[in-house]
């Protein structure tokens, strides 16, 4: 049985529980002296961890995504926590629950994929549709895609992830289409739910949520562009235009070069993409640094995905509230005086 979460560790404490192994590698200082580095997690985060004697037996023992029982004490180097270890071992399968280890979206993953597939039936071009119906029902794709994490730590970064944010994504676009009935619905619903195919390659989520070495050389834009145009030209027909606008999306949906886009969105559609999968992947971040229990006051820990600290509105209105309520009612101005009082 777990004993300590990551989201729970203070510094100047002792633990002894179970971790999975996300990142595993020998490291030397600048005196040449080796150390063990790890990066351990659980279902609530990762924290890093280091062993400084006797740990090259221990070390040959387990590889990356493991689990390990560890002793140790949860040390504060430069304001942040990180693990120093006493002793470490493989831990065997019946030792661990594996809910304590993988973050998984809350919501029902058959829900979301039935979701999915109502957006895929509402597209009315025959082309899209049967574009999408050749990926989204592929049956190698589809226990993946319920299984993938949108990414590794920015937004969604835990199992199911990826279809959770794309249906969102797609909801969202079906709103804002409402109030720009300009734009191509069958277009702009098609990109969104082919913008991060390529992450189902380019990450790995079988434990411990990482990067594949395909994901570390190519990234997910140009896997995807790959394998979408793959399936695009095994549809005989295909309008050649319409191929050009779906790998404009894929290519562009980041919507800078600074942020890897290999192109800037160049049409209507495009653009609109672009912007609403930033808005859903930032109100996902959003939300897990406020779910997150981490941080002082009414605010939250330090969210590296948006580079800042958000407020806990609930909190702060309630201590607002708590404060008016507490004190006097103000005396209006003419409060107290005579009625007959002359000005």
């Amino acid at each position: 049985m777990k004993q300590a979460f990551v989201s729970a560790l203070q510094a100047d404490q002792n633990i002894t529980t179970y971790f999975l192994v996300c990142e595993k590698e020998i490291r030397a200082t600048r005196e040449g002296k080796s150390y063990l580095r790890l990066e351990l997690g659980d279902r609530t985060g990762t924290i890093e961890a280091r062993m400084w004697d006797g740990f090259d037996r221990d070390a040959a023992s387990f590889n990356r995504d493991d689990f390990v029982k560890v002793q140790a004490r949860v040390e504060s180097y430069r304001n942040k926590l990180q693990v120093s270890l006493d002793k470490i071992r493989r831990a065997e399968a019946h030792e661990v629950d594996l809910a304590d280890f993988f973050a998984h979206t809350t919501e029902d993953v058959e829900q979301l994929y039935k979701k999915l597939l109502e957006f895929v039936a509402s597209i009315g071009n025959v082309w899209l549709k049967g574009l999408l119906e050749n990926i989204l029902t592929d049956l190698d794709i589809i226990p993946r895609l319920k299984r993938a994490p949108a990414a590794k730590a920015m937004h969604h970064a835990y199992l199911g992830g990826l279809l959770e944010h794309v249906v969102s994504l797609c909801g969202l676009c079906r709103a804002v289409l409402s109030h720009y009935p300009e734009a191509d619905p069958d277009l702009l619903l098609t990109g969104a739910m082919l913008h991060d195919m390529g992450k189902l390659e380019e990450l790995t989520y079988e434990r411990s949520i990482g990067y594949s070495d395909e994901g570390q050389l190519l990234g997910h834009i140009m896997i995807e562009y790959e394998r979408v145009g793959k399936r695009i030209d095994a549809i005989e027909g295909f309008p050649s235009d319409l191929k050009t606008l779906v790998q404009h999306m894929i290519l562009s949906h980041h919507g800078k070069y600074e942020f890897g886009s290999p192109k800037l969105p160049m049409f209507r559609e495009a653009l609109m993409l672009h912007y609403l999968d930033d808005l859903d992947s930032k109100m996902g971040a959003v939300r897990a640094a406020l779910a997150s229990d981490k941080g002082e006051g009414n605010w939250t820990a330090y969210s590296g995905a948006l580079e800042r600290r958000f407020l806990r509105v609930d909190l702060f209105r309630r201590a607002e509230e708590s404060a008016a309520k507490n004190s006097p009612l103000p005396v209006a101005p003419n409060e107290g005086k005579s009625s007959s009082a002359k000005g």
